[in-house]
């Protein structure tokens, strides 16, 4: 019996992966609370595992006083020095064993539940500690099952986490027992023990697929500035590298694209742009719509945008699928993105300098100017402060005040305008709707015949005519 509480001890110790003192310090508890039960609540109670003997020894802790007040947790000095310790003083502890027969079944049940959870609390713990520690780490696990459309992965024999059905790339189907590589977001604990959540829509799961595939990566020769994805679609990756003679595009790409495209594989086809990145944000904006080539970038720093026209024939590259090179660069980027074709870009420039010119005083040099620093129209230009255009047309406020009232007039004969042709476009388009359709002349075989019958009649009285009047 003794042996086989040390074995029992062991052996949980190695089916939990538990330090023995955790075992042992359930067992211990387990026994103070058998105790309590069979000898009373009020009782001071101490439980001590023997390692030599293979036992636990229950003890009833007193004080030694002068004058007994609790009996339960109090002796007198002289009845100490005669039982317990003939060197016994006043304030001294002793322990007095108690037998351990009398725990009951009851008792004896309860002791059995604290132990399981005890060990079951320092397991939870334990798992939680070094998960924890793993946070933010791409972590291997085996599909078990399905709950409301979030996969439940084991990560390692009792202990599952949870994949959400929003973390999930889209498209992606797996089955019972297929294998899943995602990255850990979270560990909570919780009643039921530690939380612990995947993605394979994270960011920042692409960036630790580069650090295991880029050595250059990993040891932080080259460095990731930022990523941004649309999970399934496409990513793009800042990188730049503190090393001159590294190349942080041809790093990550590999030889023969070997390394982006272990990523690639990992993420299900997903579309990688590796972007070098630049502390000039102009210059790494156009970089971020590559692979489109960038004409000109009009920058609002107010605004914190940029207007970036590229070719006629690279505005559908530059903008993407759906829009999704340009919202991708934009998030890469920080700025808010504009992309237009350059004829479009050229149209709207007239129509700039045509409603900026209509200003009366203005002039062609000052619209110009007011053009180059970002006014668009004539209504801009009138809902504008005296003294910042008076800066940017080097002039007067008092000049600029009177050109602001001046383009307020112009905007309003625009509006008026406008609205005109809205009305006549509006009309004529109502007059189209409601006239009548011409009616097709369609003629049926009797009718024809009817009518070549005439026709050939009438050749003949015709010539019947004209032999009649021919006097030969």
């Amino acid at each position: 019996m003794q042996r086989e509480l040390g074995r029992v001890i062991e052996q949980v110790s190695k089916e939990k992966g538990l330090d023995p003192s955790l075992v042992i310090e359930a067992v211990e508890e387990a026994m103070k609370s058998a105790a309590r039960k069979t000898y009373g609540a009020d009782l001071d109670i101490e439980a001590k595992y023997n390692e030599k003997t293979g036992v636990v020894d229950v003890y009833n802790v007193k004080t030694v006083v002068a004058e007994v007040e609790d009996s339960d947790r109090e002796i007198s000095l002289q009845e100490a020095r005669d039982t317990l310790d003939p060197e016994a003083q006043i304030g001294d502890e002793l322990l007095i064993k108690l037998d351990p027969s009398p725990f009951g079944r009851i008792a004896a049940q309860a002791a059995k539940q604290n132990i399981v959870q005890k060990v079951r609390d320092y397991e939870r713990a334990m798992i939680y500690d070094e998960f924890k520690e793993l946070h933010n780490t791409i972590q291997s696990g085996i599909v078990m099952r399905f709950e409301r459309r979030n996969l439940i992965v084991q990560l390692r024999p009792n202990v599952d986490a949870i994949l959400p059905a929003d973390q999930q790339i889209p498209r992606e189907r797996y089955r019972q027992g297929d294998r899943i590589r995602a990255l850990i977001t979270h560990v909570d604990e919780s009643a039921r023990g530690p939380q612990i959540v995947l993605s394979r829509t994270d960011p920042e799961l692409v960036r630790k697929l580069f650090e295991q595939e880029v050595p250059e990566v990993y040891e932080g020769i080259v460095e990731i500035k930022d990523v941004v994805r649309e999970p399934g679609g496409r990513a793009k990756i800042a990188v730049v590298s503190h090393d001159s003679d590294v190349d942080p595009v041809g790093a990550c790409v590999g030889m023969r694209g070997s390394r982006v495209q272990a990523v690639v594989q990992e993420l299900r086809g997903e579309r990688i742009d590796i972007v070098p990145w630049t502390p000039d944000e102009t210059e790494f904006v156009c970089r971020a719509l590559s692979p489109a080539k960038v004409s000109r970038v009009v920058v609002d720093e107010e605004a914190h945008a940029m207007e970036v026209v590229v070719p006629d024939d690279q505005l559908s590259l530059a903008i993407g699928r759906k829009g999704q090179n340009v919202r991708l660069a934009s998030k890469l980027t920080g700025w808010k993105l504009d992309v237009h074709g350059e004829s479009d870009y050229e149209r709207r420039q007239r129509e700039s300098r045509r409603s900026l010119r209509r200003v009366q005083g203005l002039g062609d040099l000052r619209a110009e100017l007011l053009l180059a620093d970002g006014y668009k129209s004539a209504a801009e230009l009138a809902a504008s402060d005296p003294e910042v255009i008076a800066a940017v047309i080097d002039g007067t406020p008092e000049e600029a005040a009177e050109f602001i009232r001046a383009a307020a007039d112009a905007a309003e004969s625009e509006r008026i305008e406008k609205m005109v042709l809205r009305v006549v476009r509006a009309i004529s388009e109502a007059a189209a709707a409601l006239m009548p359709e011409p009616e097709e002349a369609t003629d049926t075989g009797e009718d024809a015949e009817a009518g070549a019958e005439e026709s050939e009649a009438a050749s003949e009285e015709g010539g019947a005519e004209a032999a009649a009047e021919d006097p030969a």
